[in-house]
């Protein structure tokens, strides 16, 4: 108990927060890092996965050789990558380390969504005559709108965790917190820092599910749907309205 007690004096104290070792510099470090290695991770996997599951070929095979990946320690590959050429060029085996982790999740979730779109719908559109990149515009990325996000948020928060391992060969971020506190032996050290990558994680989670509230195509088409459902005088029929006729 004494080291939480500890912990929150550690992070209170105002010292810890200033200048270029401080909470406040790796913390900015820590969300930069998340950010672009996020970004990465969803240009490559996003269009990918939207495009086999628009098809519905390839799609399995994909998705298999990405969870295979998650086998692969994140580690072993952060300590391979810097020890080959690469680890000359400051943060990017870090970057590469993190993108191939976030790739498996977000691979996933969007192909998923993809085939499990509603088939009468997707069949109703193209029986309307949509082109193929109308159909994968206006009606199956709307549908598969909300398992992209969870695949986009499980990313996220692993590339928060994960990014702590920057640290081991020399990078920024949170990590350093952690590493400088087993360096010195201090315990309050290093349960701050965790409690740090661990409020970041709980606030990107945060962010990106009201993000998805606010975005989600078909959330916004219910609420008009209500709305105009409302508008409607009971006792009518929308669809059918019969000619009147005359004598």
């Amino acid at each position: 108990m004494s080291f939480f007690l500890d912990a929150w004096t550690w992070l209170t104290t105002g010292s810890n927060w200033a200048g270029s070792e401080g909470a406040t510099h790796r913390l900015a470090e820590h969300l930069y890092l998340t950010v672009v290695c996020l970004g990465f991770a969803c240009l490559i996997a996003l269009p990918v996965a939207l495009w086999l599951g628009h098809v519905g070929r390839g799609g399995a095979l994909a998705v298999n050789i990405s969870n295979a990946g998650r086998a692969v320690p994140t580690f072993a590959v952060l300590v391979l990558l810097t020890l080959s050429p690469l680890g000359k060029h400051g943060e990017w085996p870090t970057v590469i380390a993190l993108v191939l982790f976030a790739l498996p999740p977000l691979l996933t979730n969007a192909y998923v969504g993809m085939r499990e779109a509603d088939r009468d719908v997707v069949e109703a559109a193209r029986g309307m005559g949509m082109s193929g990149w109308q159909l994968l515009g206006r009606v199956e990325i709307p549908l598969a709108f909300p398992l992209i996000m969870t695949g986009v948020r499980s990313a996220a928060v692993q590339v928060v965790a994960t990014a702590t391992l920057a640290a081991l060969p020399g990078g920024g971020g949170l990590g350093r917190i952690i590493t400088a506190g087993f360096g010195t032996y201090d315990t309050p050290q290093v349960v701050a820092g965790a409690a740090l990558v661990a409020a970041l994680a709980l606030l990107v989670e945060g962010v990106l599910v009201t993000a998805e509230k606010l975005l989600d195509p078909m959330r916004r088409r219910r609420r008009s749907d209500k709305s105009h459902s409302r508008s409607t005088p009971k006792g009518i029929d929308e669809k059918v309205i019969p000619a009147q006729t005359t004598a």
